[in-house]
């Protein structure tokens, strides 16, 4: 992006006040300064002291809340952490504007060091599962466990339906989007996300979906918003074109912890054919296909998704209590299989 298409990000001290962010009974929000960036930590506390940590990271133009549903399902397992890149949900820009996967992993990795919770159970959505693959591969001292929902790594033959999340990364895209959409209602647009994002949006209750447009109409008021998809968009996308030992892929082949997969068979933004050659790349992975789902499985079947790192959780020997919280809920049909090297 050229530095002429969007002003400089201010400074978090400059930042206008909006409307504060939605936080869920049983949830708390705290405030994190590290090198170069601040970040927002959403918390779930553990039903039990000892519980082994965990932390949820978020896809393109999502933010901590995507786990909520999730972090409630499993708060009798793990100790549960979300974290709000830079530049999304709570969490101010970058200091530098970086929005690279480098970057995001960067701040997930100092996060971790500063927080002293590694090594966690460590899970990603889309744009978060490339950024923490990357994670994964280069501090495996930090990671029990890695949990994928369709991860956003490079496919050679992109869907038709993903092309529009790909051409905000083009310079001039983005500004001529936000000209052509100026008139969209808030609810317009998270109709659309859902349509987009859900295997079928009529899964989300009236109430999450009234959620999602009051933090639609927060998120169109911060300077940042588009900058920060936009760059982010691009960061993924110049990911995508590494070579060598940088290379997606070449680093899932590198990830040493158990990994579970999980696709959505209605995911118009990941494609379903992948999870064969996600499977075969990470070493130690178990696969699970949800056909019904979309692109955010933890948002549509959280229950069916912690059924299923539960049972991970059992095959590596982490859990004190298999089956603890029931069997998973029907999720119109599960395929799992394990595919270790």
């Amino acid at each position: 992006m050229s530095s002429t298409e969007f002003p400089s990000a201010p400074a978090a001290s400059a930042l206008p006040k909006v409307a504060t962010v939605r936080v869920a009974e049983g949830e708390r929000l705290r405030s994190v300064g590290l090198p170069g960036i601040t970040l927002t930590v959403r918390a779930r506390p553990p039903v039990r002291e000892g519980l082994a940590p965990a932390l949820y990271v978020h896809g393109l133009g999502g933010s901590s809340q995507n786990w909520s549903a999730l972090m409630h399902e499993l708060e009798g397992d793990v100790d549960c952490e979300a974290v709000d890149l830079p530049g999304f949900g709570d969490s101010p820009p970058p200091d530098d504007g970086d929005y690279s996967i480098t970057a995001h992993a960067r701040a997930v990795i100092r996060y971790l060091d500063a927080s002293d919770r590694g090594p966690v159970h460590l899970f990603g959505n889309s744009l978060g599962g490339a950024v923490t693959t990357r994670v994964a591969a280069v501090r495996p001292d930090l990671i029990r466990t890695l949990t994928l929902v369709s991860p956003a790594l490079p496919e050679i033959r992109v869907q038709r339906t993903a092309v529009p999340t790909g051409l905000l990364a083009v310079p001039g895209v983005t500004a001529l989007f936000t000209r052509l959409t100026r008139g969209w209602t808030a609810e317009q647009r998270v109709r659309g996300v859902m349509h987009l994002c859900y295997g079928d949006p009529g899964r989300a209750t009236p109430e999450a979906f009234r959620n999602a447009v009051e933090e639609m109409e927060r998120r169109l008021q911060l300077p940042y918003f588009w900058d920060a998809m936009t760059r982010s968009a691009r960061g993924l996308v110049n990911a995508y074109t590494l070579g060598g030992q940088h290379a997606l892929w070449r680093q899932a082949e590198r990830v040493l912890a158990p990994t579970l997969l999980i696709y959505g068979g209605r995911d118009q933004l990941v494609g379903h054919r992948m999870s064969e050659k996600a499977a075969y790349s990470f070493r130690d992975s178990r696969l699970l296909s949800l056909p019904d789902a979309g692109h955010v499985a933890m948002m549509e079947y959280p229950e069916v998704v912690a059924h299923a790192f539960r049972e991970l959780l059992v095959e590596t020997g982490q859990s004190e209590a298999p089956g603890s919280r029931g069997e998973a809920a029907d999720a119109g049909g599960v395929a799992a299989e394990s595919a270790g090297s």
